[in-house]
């Protein structure tokens, strides 16, 4: 490892993390900035490329079981001047900036290996980085293919994003698309796009949801506009015996996929 001391505001690396912190990049477009030791140890654990860490001089201590790679930059801050480059409220003082993973159409289209029927998350505005970082941990767990970011939606890599993703963004295989680039994809590649709505659609376990699917999740005021549902294939609904008109972005999602991965599981016979 690379270690130096930095003392000065201006200089251009901690510049640079509190530029990605304050203004995330989309995916794919530059380094992005992460908090906590944690996190760091996801991204390690992914085989994220590790630019620079940023840790306090009074907390070296957490360098201690990083596997860093030997041409990672090292830079000791002061406390006070650490924190003001941070987010989150009481922000433990070791941050990052990493390299996001390089994943094309192809990725989110074939699965590990090749060997999945795609199960894309297509997100139109979502705003709430809360939401879109529960999305990408619910899709790493139900096995969704990767995700889709239509203009309009907030970064995955906004840090409550990342917080929420509790390390799956670093894995879930993530692009940035136009709407028309994104629909055109899908229906190349002999995907079906369902949209999401609360009435007039398709109760989801009446719909074959194992073969290759894309689920078209909305802004979480205004769902999805009407112009992109018209470009969908079909609309999905979770039937919902309570007297709740809709559900919450990330919720609805997690449930879909989850309906999903259950056909998907009985189809394979699996468990």
């Amino acid at each position: 490892m690379h270690v130096r001391l930095v003392q000065s505001k201006q200089n251009a690396r901690l510049k640079e993390l509190r530029r990605a912190l304050s203004q995330p990049p989309r995916p794919g477009e530059a380094l992005a900035g992460i908090e906590g030791p944690n996190l760091i140890e996801e991204a390690l654990r992914a085989r994220l490329g590790i630019e620079t860490v940023f840790v306090s001089q009074d907390a070296e201590r957490l360098l201690d079981g990083l596997a860093l790679p030997q041409e990672t930059e090292v830079l000791l801050v002061p406390r006070e001047l650490l924190t003001s480059a941070l987010t989150t409220e009481a922000p433990q003082p070791i941050a990052a900036l990493v390299r996001q993973p390089d994943w094309i159409w192809r990725d989110l289209l074939e699965g590990f290996e090749g060997n999945a029927d795609a199960l894309i998350v297509v997100l139109a505005g979502l705003q709430d980085p809360g939401n879109v970082g529960t999305i990408v941990r619910s899709a790493e767990a139900f096995g969704a293919t990767g995700i889709v970011s239509l203009p309009g939606t907030v970064s995955a890599w906004n840090p409550k994003a990342v917080r929420a993703s509790a390390g799956s963004v670093f894995r879930v295989p993530l692009i940035s698309a136009s709407t028309d680039d994104c629909i055109q994809q899908l229906h190349e590649s002999g995907v079906k796009l369902w949209t999401t709505a609360a009435r007039d659609a398709k109760p989801a376990p009446s719909v074959n949801l194992t073969k290759p699917i894309a689920i078209l999740i909305g802004n979480e005021g205004n769902g999805v506009s009407p112009e992109l549902a018209a470009k969908a294939d079909g609309a999905l609904t979770i039937p919902c015996p309570g007297p709740v008109e809709s559900l919450n972005a990330a919720v609805a999602t997690s449930v879909l996929l989850y309906e999903a991965a259950q056909q998907r599981a009985a189809k394979g016979g699996t468990q």
